[in-house]
C-alpha cells in the first residue's frame, strides 16, 4: 500500500479543509445548541464536488475511490465538525450513492443520484429495528405481495437524519423466513420518498450528535412501488453488507478527524496555560503521556482504516480491516476529547472551549453504527478462528 498522497489527493484534502475552515467551531456549537441541521456546510461540500466522490464519472461523479472519500471526510471532521461530519457522509454518499450507483435502476440512478451530489436531495437508511438491535437477521418489517408491488408494515428506530431526508432506503423482509434455509434469504432493499401515506416518524432526543436528528419510523400499509425496489427483490442481504462495511470507512474517518482536532486543543491549551512558576502544563507527563497514547492508537486507526479503503477500491475483502478500524478510532477518539477536557480543567467543562461537543459526540460511536463488542465478536470470529458467541 502507497502511504503517500497523488498529487490529486492532495488537492482533494487541500479543498476539503478550505471547506471545513469556513465553517469552524463556533459555527458547530451554535448548531449543535439550536438541533439544527448544517444546511450551509452541506450545501458547501457539495457545491466543491466533494459529495460524488465515489459516484463513477459516467454518472456525475468524480470516479475516485472510498480512499478519497475517507481523506475528505477526515479532513472536514478536523475543521471543526468532528465526528457527525461522517453522519453527514454516511446518509448521503453512502446510503444512496454506493448502493444506487452499484445495484439502481438506471431510473432509480437519473433521479437521485444528482440531487443527492448537488445537495438537492437528502437520504436516510432505515434499518435498525427496536427488537432486534446489531443483529439485523431479526427484522420483523415485512412488505408483503401487492399486485405488482409490495405493502410494507413496520417499525425502525434510531433512524438518524429522517426528519431531514427526501428518500429512505428501507431494509425490509420480503419473504417469511424459512427455517430451512438461510436467515439472510428474502431480505430486499426499497428506496422510496418520504412524502408517502403510511409513513411516519417521531423524533428521539439524545445527549450528542444534535446537529443530526434520530427517529422512530413506522410503516402502517405503506405501498411500494415495483420500481422502488434496489437491487434484486429477496437477494439484498450481501448488498447490505458492502454498504455497511462502507460506512465503518467513513465513521472511522470522521473519528480519526476528531481525536486529531481534540488533540491538537489540547496541545494548544497545555503550552499556553502556565501554573506553578510559570511553567506550561504541557512539560508535565501526566498530561503528555494520556495524549501520546491517543496520538498512537489514532494513527493506528487512520493506517487502518486507510488499508480498509484501498481493499474496497481494489475489490478485495475489507470487513475485517473496516471493523478493526473503527474499534480502535472509537478509543481514540474516546480518549483524545475526554483527556482534551481533562487538560482544560474547568474550561473544558464550558461550551465556549468546544471540546465538550466532540467529546459528547464521539461518545456515541463507541455503540453505533456497530458496538465495539460486536466488532470484537467479529475479529474473534474471523480473525482468530474461534467459536460463535452468539
Amino acid at each position: 500500500m502507497d502511504l503517500d498522497l497523488s498529487e490529486t489527493q492532495k488537492l482533494m484534502v487541500d479543498s476539503a479543509r478550505r471547506v471545513g475552515a469556513r465553517f469552524g467551531l463556533d459555527y458547530w456549537r451554535d448548531l449543535d445548541a439550536a438541533k439544527a441541521y448544517p444546511d450551509e456546510f452541506w450545501v458547501e461540500v457539495c457545491n466543491a464536488g466533494l459529495a460524488g466522490v465515489v459516484v463513477p464519472e459516467d454518472l456525475g461523479g468524480s470516479g475516485l475511490g472510498m480512499l478519497d472519500l475517507a481523506l475528505v471526510v477526515e479532513a472536514l471532521a478536523e475543521s471543526g465538525g468532528g465526528s457527525t461530519v461522517g453522519q453527514l457522509f454516511m446518509n448521503n454518499p453512502i446510503f444512496c450513492g454506493v448502493p444506487v450507483a452499484r445495484f439502481g435502476s438506471a431510473g432509480q440512478k437519473r433521479k437521485h443520484l444528482p440531487g443527492m451530489m448537488s445537495g438537492r436531495r437528502r437520504y436516510a437508511m432505515a434499518l435498525t429495528e427496536p427488537d432486534a438491535g446489531t443483529n439485523t437477521l431479526e427484522m420483523r418489517s415485512f412488505a408483503r405481495q401487492d399486485g405488482a408491488g409490495w405493502r410494507l408494515n413496520g417499525q425502525k428506530i434510531w433512524i438518524t437524519g429522517m426528519r431531514e431526508a427526501d428518500s429512505v432506503i428501507i431494509v425490509a423482509r420480503t419473504r417469511p423466513y424459512d427455517p430451512a434455509g438461510r436467515r439472510s434469504d428474502g431480505i430486499s432493499m426499497f428506496l422510496v420518498d418520504t412524502d408517502r401515506e403510511g409513513l411516519s416518524h417521531t423524533p428521539i432526543d439524545k445527549v450528542g450528535t444534535r446537529t443530526q436528528s434520530a427517529s422512530i419510523v413506522h410503516f402502517d400499509n405503506m405501498r411500494i412501488e415495483p420500481d422502488e425496489c434496489l437491487g434484486t427483490p429477496g437477494a439484498g442481504w450481501r448488498d447490505l453488507l458492502d454498504v455497511l462495511n462502507t460506512e465503518r470507512i467513513v465513521t472511522t474517518a470522521a473519528l480519526v478527524g476528531t481525536a486529531s482536532l481534540a488533540l491538537g486543543m489540547a496541545v494548544d491549551f497545555a503550552a499556553d496555560r502556565k501554573v506553578f512558576g510559570g511553567r506550561p502544563i504541557g512539560a508535565y507527563q501526566g498530561l503528555q503521556f494520556p495524549l501520546a497514547h491517543a496520538y498512537a492508537v489514532n494513527e493506528a486507526a487512520r493506517l487502518m482504516n486507510r488499508r480498509a479503503a484501498a481493499l474496497f477500491d481494489a475489490g478485495r475483502p475489507y470487513g475485517s480491516e473496516a471493523n478493526m478500524a473503527k474499534l480502535l478510532a472509537g478509543e481514540a477518539a474516546a480518549v483524545a476529547t475526554d483527556r482534551c477536557m481533562q487538560t482544560m480543567g474547568g474550561m473544558g467543562y464550558a461550551s465556549e472551549s468546544h471540546v465538550e461537543r466532540l467529546w459528547r459526540d464521539a461518545r456515541l460511536f463507541r455503540i453505533a453504527p456497530v458496538s465495539e463488542e460486536m466488532i470484537l465478536n467479529y475479529i474473534a470470529r474471523e480473525n482468530l478462528g474461534m467459536p460463535r458467541s452468539y
